[in-house]
């Protein structure tokens, strides 16, 4: 079995989406760090510190042409994959250009940008899944502004709202999380420079300015000083995503509870075979928002546990910074593949209007309680037509009648027609489709600039 269930041929499909888990494989993390040494070696040239043909020999390399298994003996040997993957990238090169690879730089200088430039592509692909998320969700809220269904509040009916404003609400919350992408992905993705102690001290005062250049060569954001030991872009992206995970997962839990027996009103798309039991053959397990709550609950203990990185000690700590190792990609993983999933449900989601409809009447009336007190209090007062509605709703659970029948029966001052009124969800419904206009151009807005940026 592997280690991580996301590096799993047999599990990982099920948590993790293929792209995500491509673009934090140990073929990617080596062309990362190609791509740091080289884009090093391409900058310090400019400054007169190497040789001008370093770079493009280094990038003539291809990942494949490294020995995993001597880089993985080297990472046991060193703590850093990077002494081993130096010392492989030197016995490639011609011999003239050997001994000016790596100059200034230490190994958390290029595996602290390898995993930025990672992070980078891993970024912009969840802001292109984000994007048809959003997009897919908006539609669906659209499509059902004015479909009538129950609002729960404790797991309990509480008032009529339409199917969309429950939807909107999802795609809302999803939302304001993809609004922090980009401020994330530049706090997060920023080349490091530092050598030994972050102060470059070998490269003297060019120090600040190849620094800066740097990271214009690799396209990184260009930080104020090393951040060998600040961790908070590290730390902010894990809370982002699982931030994303978590609203995400609000959405799949709706789900699952909606597609109780009991319940019924939406399914995940049938595929055929998916969700199925090896016990029970009628089963359609919700296999998605299954997935999206196991990713979501994941995510959050891996945030948690790469916060402890924050408390670094002096210029290098010990074992902060290689827990990290543990953390980033499966956030990544995790959050990818809860993206994927979501967007599957959001595309195919199965909605059943008519147990919906039948949903609001179970409690006979009791959900219209708040209409009907609205409705009395200018006659009888607010507290007054409050203790009313409770009583009636004591009579309806004790005998089964329906409200609208018992309120008829009270002195209430009103007649049937009037009475009847509270009764009409159509108002209520009016006031949740309301909400459903803004929220999915919003979300549109944010889609096509997520897809811009990427």
């Amino acid at each position: 079995m592997s280690f991580s269930p996301l590096d799993s041929e047999i599990f990982g499909p099920l948590f993790a989406s293929p792209s995500l888990a491509a673009v934090f494989a140990d073929e990617a993390l080596v062309a990362a760090m190609l791509r740091a040494e080289a884009g090093l070696a391409r900058v310090q040239a400019r400054a007169g510190l190497t040789p001008s043909g370093l770079a493009d020999a280094i990038a003539a390399i291809s990942p494949a042409s490294f020995d995993k298994q001597a880089l993985a003996a080297g990472t046991v040997l060193a703590g850093v994959p990077t002494i081993a993957f130096v010392k492989a990238l030197q016995k490639m090169l011609p011999p003239e250009f050997a001994a000016d690879l790596h100059k200034g730089a230490t190994s958390q200088d290029i595996l602290d940008t390898a995993l930025a430039l990672q992070m980078a592509v891993a970024f912009d692909l969840l802001a292109a899944d984000l994007a048809d998320v959003l997009r897919a969700l908006a539609s669906l809220a659209r499509r059902h502004a004015q479909t009538p269904c129950i609002a729960r509040s404790y797991g309990q009916h509480a008032a009529p709202i339409s199917f969309g404003f429950k939807a909107a609400v999802w795609l809302a919350g999803i939302a304001d999380a993809a609004r922090g992408l980009e401020a994330c992905r530049d706090a997060a993705c920023q080349a490091q420079l530092g050598g030994p102690v972050g102060t470059l001290a070998s490269l003297g005062a060019a120090g600040p300015a190849l620094l800066a250049d740097y990271a214009r060569e690799l396209g990184l954001g260009a930080p104020s000083i090393a951040w060998h030991t600040r961790r908070a872009g590290i730390v902010a992206a894990g809370q982002w995503l699982a931030t994303l995970a978590g609203t995400l997962g609000k959405m799949a839990g709706d789900i699952v509870a909606l597609a109780a027996s009991e319940i019924g009103e939406v399914s995940e798309p049938h595929v055929e075979g998916r969700g199925g039991s090896t016990a029970m053959p009628h089963k359609r397990n919700p296999v998605a928002a299954a997935a999206i709550l196991a990713n979501a609950q994941a995510a959050s203990g891996l945030a948690g546990g790469l916060a402890a990185s924050l408390v670094a000690a002096h210029e290098r700590p010990a074992g902060a910074w290689h827990a990290e190792w543990h953390a980033v990609a499966s956030l990544f993983g995790c959050t990818g593949g809860a993206l994927a999933h979501a967007r599957f449900l959001a595309e195919g989601l199965v909605v059943d209007t008519a147990a919906m409809a039948r949903n609001i009447g179970a409690t006979r009336g009791l959900v219209f309680a708040d209409a009907a007190a609205s409705l009395l209090a200018p006659r009888l007062g607010r507290a007054a037509a409050h203790a009313l509605l409770a009583r009636a709703a004591d009579t309806v659970r004790d005998s089964g009648r329906d409200l609208q029948a018992v309120l008829a029966e009270a002195d209430t001052g009103l007649d049937a027609k009037a009475l009847a009124a509270a009764f009409d969800p159509t108002a209520a419904v009016a006031a949740a489709a309301a909400w459903v206009a803004p929220v999915a151009a919003d979300a549109d807005a944010l889609a096509a600039r997520l897809v811009a940026r990427a």
